[in-house]
């Protein structure tokens, strides 16, 4: 079964007059998983879906939604899912691709059936995923920790040693617009994206997990001379739209991934604010 719910876009001077609230009812994204279903939130940027699926009891499939028109979820889509959970399987048009923690499957414009399965219902698995709209079909590939282009930044004086795992990204796997990757931080360190930075060629959505019991993650956003914050819990997302900077501090370390779409597919694409000019 899939549950769908729609985003609409939102100018960045409107963001000036909300409160908490409604900060939260635009950008934040409460619920990924749910037993034996998938979840979307269906963005007006850049098209972008946001979701999970989870099986428990049994397995679970993609399915179209309204706002697609389309007779199969990726005809006209491509998508990247990241396994947060157990070891399960995703099997694409009667290719079965298993997945440990933190391992990755890009899925290419065109498939046609998509299956989620979990190899221990007390331990699911747990697909993290982004899709965004393709222009090309590329083929489907698994991705694992050893496959990532890795980047070690930050340091434990300022609190942001972290290492940032590219997962799909141009220089791993071909896709058309589509960019995932995952950050953990390092024991004591608590600031991911830091210093920030913003690319107006493309948005961005952020899913926070492995933040221990009791604890939280402030994530900031908004235009750098008038930002605005979110408290986001353990297997939360935020979207983050591309006029809003992106960053975040923990009362504990965490891990995120992060997934972008746009016009380009250069990672390096940032415009930078230093902290001392934020407001």
């Amino acid at each position: 079964m899939n549950i769908i719910e729609e985003r609409y876009a939102v100018h960045r001077d409107d963001v000036k007059f909300y409160d908490t609230e409604m900060l939260r009812q635009h950008f934040l994204i409460k619920k990924v998983f749910a037993p034996d279903q998938v979840l979307f939130v269906y963005t007006h940027y850049e098209r972008v879906m946001v979701g999970g699926a989870m099986p428990v009891n049994e397995k679970v499939a993609l399915e179209p939604v309204y706002q697609q028109k389309a007779s199969h979820f990726l005809e006209r889509r491509e998508l990247g899912a990241i396994n947060v959970g157990g070891k399960g399987s995703i099997t694409v048009d009667g290719d079965v691709f298993e997945l440990d923690t933190k391992e990755a499957l890009y899925i290419g414009r065109g498939a046609k059936e998509v299956v989620f399965a979990s190899a221990d219902s007390a331990q699911p698995a747990k697909f993290y995923m982004n899709s965004a709209p393709a222009h090309h079909s590329y083929p489907h590939k698994k991705v694992g920790m050893s496959d990532a282009k890795v980047l070690e930044l930050g340091s434990s004086e300022t609190c942001n040693e972290r290492r940032i795992n590219q997962l799909l990204i141009n220089e791993v796997v071909d896709t058309c617009q589509l960019q995932m990757g995952m950050t953990e931080l390092q024991p004591g360190s608590i600031w991911n994206t830091m210093p920030v930075h913003t690319h107006s060629r493309r948005m961005e959505a952020y899913f926070y997990f492995n933040i221990p019991d009791e604890q939280a993650v402030c994530h900031f956003m908004g235009p750098a001379e008038q930002t605005r914050h979110i408290w986001v819990g353990n297997e939360q997302a935020v979207v983050s739209p591309p006029w809003s900077m992106h960053s975040g501090v923990g009362t504990a370390n965490y891990t995120f991934i992060w997934g972008m779409a746009g016009e380009n597919l250069d990672y390096t694409d940032m415009d930078f604010h230093k902290p001392h000019t934020l407001k």
